[in-house]
């Protein structure tokens, strides 16, 4: 189980790099402001920043989880810590976001699949 695990959480933390991608290098692109978040081309501008602040959180947990998974064959506790923390985040944020608007419920899919997986097979390490 100790690969699945490994798995379903670098998936986690490629799928959360690929957010920020989109928030923060590609946001200006209509396909992803308008596409993806919804938002529409006169209000880019104003929330850019929520963007650009918003990926560096959703990078900061992939790199987590990728992190967890560098070092859990070396070091079981540290790189268990380090997944499930970043997972249980990135499912925690799925969560919230399906909660506030229905709607997102794909997007939420899409942001809390992997991690939802990740804490179901690490609970079997326990």
């Amino acid at each position: 189980m100790l690969i699945a695990v490994q798995i379903l959480a670098a998936l986690a933390g490629l799928v959360h790099v690929y957010i920020w991608v989109m928030e923060c290098l590609r946001f200006s692109d209509p396909k992803v402001h308008r596409g993806v978040f919804r938002v529409a081309t006169e209000n880019v501008e104003t929330v850019r920043s929520w963007a650009f602040n918003q990926g560096w959180y959703n990078l900061f947990l992939a790199i987590g989880a990728l992190l967890g998974v560098a070092v859990v064959q070396a070091d079981a506790a540290v790189g268990m810590t380090l997944i499930v923390f970043a997972c249980g985040s990135m499912l925690g944020a799925a969560l919230v976001l399906v909660l506030k608007d229905r709607s997102m419920a794909s997007a939420a899919l899409k942001q809390g699949l992997f991690p939802a997986l990740v804490l179901i097979f690490a609970a079997t390490q326990l």
